[in-house]
């Protein structure tokens, strides 16, 4: 119900990421190779975005209401999976770390649980993310018309490797992002909890503030990992059709900033932040609230 909730804000996300040029209709580039024309203007073809809301009514426009769900069939299965998946590794990691009969301190065993978990569960759900992103790139041409088009077309065009275009940058970016992030929250809610606020509002704010915290942290990865899902033969076919080809998250970093400035690796932060808060605060609260259920159920205290 949450990534359905968030789902157009997603897409907006995606395609502030993907739009690489200025925000106006025409921009202009450095152009070092000759000294007689240093620059030169491009209009770009396809739209160009403004903001969340213009956005969001350009969309709705050109695409129709459901153009903002575009992606949500692969992403329901990826944060179903990724939950699954990162929750299970971080507890069982924790009791290990625990287990092991050294001393060691709360925030650094649950950023140690909460990197692995989170490298483990981009590895197993990385086609899904893929997918996601490449389906709410897509305007009114359809380039993938089901789930399993879209993977027998991958695979016979571009091959295994294809479902993993740009993975390095999401573990890179994920493994600082889930240590930060369940660091920041266990030290918050630990912190919060000496107040007289409820366990549920704890949850939630200390949810909502370490999302923010670790989405700001690694954005830039964010949005190069979205760069990178999007190359291959179908690159030039997206809403943004002219889209650069990019290898490696380090070349990718210097084409963007050399065409953008420092803010072109930030583009979607706001959006961004805007979903990832609210669901994360919803992830956290349910989840301690279940845990909290379930011991209550096997008469195990917290």
């Amino acid at each position: 119900m949450s990534r359905f909730v968030i789902a157009p804000l997603d897409v907006v996300k995606i395609r502030l990421q993907l739009q690489h040029h200025a925000l106006s209709p025409t921009f202009t580039l450095l152009n070092p190779s000759t000294l007689l024309n240093p620059t030169v203007t491009v209009t770009p073809n396809g739209p160009v975005y403004h903001g969340i809301l213009p956005t969001l009514r350009t969309i709705i426009h050109q695409e129709g209401i459901t153009g903002l769900w575009k992606g949500n069939i692969p992403a329901e299965l990826l944060y179903l999976t990724y939950g699954a998946v990162q929750f299970l590794v971080f507890r069982q990691i924790s009791r290990l770390i625990s287990k092991t009969g050294y001393d060691v301190p709360d925030p650094l065993k649950n950023a140690v649980a909460g990197a692995s978990a989170g490298a483990i569960a981009t590895t197993v759900t990385y086609p899904c993310d893929l997918l996601r992103t490449r389906f709410a790139s897509q305007g009114t041409e359809k380039i993938y018309s089901s789930i399993l088009s879209s993977i027998r077309q991958i695979y016979t065009s571009e091959g295994p490797t294809g479902f993993f275009r740009g993975l390095s940058a999401g573990i890179i970016g994920i493994v600082p992002y889930m240590g930060i992030f369940f660091c920041t929250y266990e030290s918050t809610r630990n912190f919060l909890h000496r107040t007289n606020l409820s366990h549920g509002t704890t949850d939630a704010f200390s949810g909502t503030f370490a999302a923010v915290i670790a989405k700001t942290g690694v954005f830039p990865l964010d949005l190069i990992r979205k760069r990178l899902q999007v190359q291959g033969p179908t690159r030039g076919l997206y809403i943004h059709r002219n889209i650069p080809v990019y290898n490696g998250i380090w070349k990718t970093a210097r084409k963007t900033v050399s065409r953008e400035g420092w803010r072109g690796l930030y583009r979607g932060l706001t959006v961004a932040l805007l979903k990832a808060a609210p669901a994360s605060a919803a992830t956290m609260w349910t989840f301690e609230t279940t845990m909290r259920v379930l011991k209550w159920k096997d008469g195990v205290e917290d």
